[in-house]
């Protein structure tokens, strides 16, 4: 759980824990709050304050549990926030859309229970919207994203199956940081223990998850997406090695994060990173470079713009 959210955020996750965990402890709340025992309790009495009956029985099958026949307050929605969510839906999920999609069938039952004036906006632009499916996004298992988001709120180290684009398949323990969705793709961003070292990994390649007993804290000041879109451009199979002869500030706004790391060589800058992909590499990233630069390194990266450059020329000397 984000250590940023408001109290009025915790507030209304606690109220969802005990929806859906009837016998929740304090410790088990505070767990998935990511707070100490005693601002959970603290959240159930502001719960109480504001007119749910929650009940509290001591013992080893105790915990807390919402009363019987209690009435949760309704959620509203300004038609601006309406048409905001379907937007949002149909622009991350295209497949919204389908009647036969999972999320179109939760995206209408929301719809459905809107007030009709706030609902009537909201319906026509679901109708009438179309979203053309976005080729490299992924869609990973809800059951499968639910348990890592658990592990990353209650910072519990988890055991992940885990197979790769080629179809290998093994294990590993890792301590989830967090979750990150980048460009229609989730991430699972983590320290493996498998290699020491801070992964990321795609969330619809994970097969099983196994929530452990071990505990972790996440680094100090944790920018998760500033830290993934830094390890995104490590690790991979092909290094490589592109070098500028420009300052590093005037290459540096070219550079996304994934290419590598940008560093200074004399008078210019080099770029470092891996890819698996050498000629992604060279035609989607290097191609579309406004700057000059050199490939010292690796030498799948070197042929396969050696073979973009032969394409290039072919093309208009007409050999």
């Amino acid at each position: 759980m984000p250590n940023d959210l408001s109290p009025t955020a915790r507030t209304l996750r606690a109220l969802e824990i005990l929806q859906l965990r009837p016998g929740t402890t304090a410790t088990g709340l505070a767990e998935r709050l990511g707070v100490t025992e005693r601002a959970a309790r603290r959240y159930v009495e502001i719960l109480r304050e504001a007119g749910i009956a929650v009940t509290s029985t001591r013992g080893p099958h105790g915990g807390y549990r919402l009363g019987r026949g209690t009435r949760l307050p309704p959620v509203h929605f300004t038609q601006a926030e309406a048409l905001g969510l379907v937007m949002a839906v149909l622009s991350g999920q295209p497949g919204a859309a389908d009647a036969e999609d999972l999320v179109s069938a939760a995206l209408g039952k929301v719809v459905k229970a809107l007030p009709e004036g706030v609902g009537r906006e909201a319906a026509l632009l679901r109708e009438y919207a179309s979203a053309a499916p976005d080729p490299y996004a992924s869609r990973p298992d809800p059951a499968i994203t639910s348990e890592l988001v658990g592990a990353v709120a209650a910072r519990r180290r988890v055991r992940i199956g885990y197979r790769s684009e080629a179809g290998n398949e093994w294990e590993a323990e890792v301590d989830p940081w967090s979750l990150v969705v980048r460009y229609g793709r989730w991430y699972l961003l983590c320290h493996s223990h498998r290699a020491d070292a801070v992964r990321t990994y795609r969330v619809d390649r994970v097969r099983t998850v196994q929530v452990t007993a071990r505990r972790f804290e996440p680094p100090a000041g944790l920018d998760p997406v500033a830290v993934l879109e830094e390890n995104l451009g490590l690790g991979w199979e092909f290094p490589t090695r592109v070098v500028f002869d420009f300052p590093q500030d005037e290459v540096a706004r070219w550079v996304r994060p994934p290419m590598g790391r940008l560093e200074p060589l004399g008078n210019g800058c080099v770029l470092v990173g891996s890819t698996r992909n050498p000629a992604m590499y060279a035609q989607e990233w290097l191609a579309t470079l406004p700057v000059a630069f050199r490939v010292e390194g690796g030498e799948e990266l070197r042929t396969a713009v050696a073979a973009l450059a032969a394409r290039f020329t072919a093309a208009v000397d007409g050999t």
